[in-house]
């Protein structure tokens, strides 16, 4: 499977939760995006939060989008998993109205084809792995550290890519 327009961004999206003990309510989500484009450094943008709510919201990815679509600089193709959120109708409504942005979406479960899994993988098998968080600061400190380190290292992002079995191919 190839995504379509291969020319432009190809982000992949995945949002993990972590739950933090000892105070109910204290939850972090984090939003990620894996960009690919041939020819050019593989990219990792994220957006944690920290707030009460269960999940992030449609205008939470919103917001991703549009700070990816200007770190980017061109026009992104969206392949995402099939969470509930991600086919909210605002986000349709949002995509609708924007020409630079394409979405697609994998089958309904195939965490297999997704790099974003891969990026959780690595956190949670390396910065996360063995520390016990003594408060939801130290915790959220990890997470940025260990995402810094996988942002600045584009082949670890590529190696997420390669396990998926998919490629990116110019048109």
């Amino acid at each position: 499977m190839t995504p379509p327009q291969a020319r432009t961004w190809s982000p992949c999206g995945r949002t993990p939760m972590v739950r933090v003990r000892g105070r109910s309510r204290r939850r972090i989500s984090i939003a990620a995006l894996t960009c690919y484009k041939p020819g050019h450094r593989t990219r990792l943008i994220y957006r944690p939060r920290r707030d009460g709510r269960k999940s992030l919201s449609w205008c939470d990815y919103r917001d991703l989008l549009i700070a990816a679509h200007q770190q980017l600089g061109g026009p992104v193709v969206l392949v995402w998993d099939n969470l509930n959120v991600h086919k909210a109708a605002g986000l349709h409504e949002f995509a609708a109205a924007r020409d630079w942005l394409t979405i697609c979406y994998l089958p309904p479960y195939a965490p297999d084809l997704n790099p974003g899994d891969g990026v959780w993988s690595l956190l949670r098998r390396g910065w996360l792995s063995n520390v016990v968080f003594s408060t939801p600061e130290h915790l959220i400190q990890r997470i940025r550290r260990g995402l810094r380190h996988i942002q600045y290292r584009s082949n670890l992002i590529d190696g997420c890519l390669a396990e998926t079995g998919l490629t990116i191919r110019p048109t």
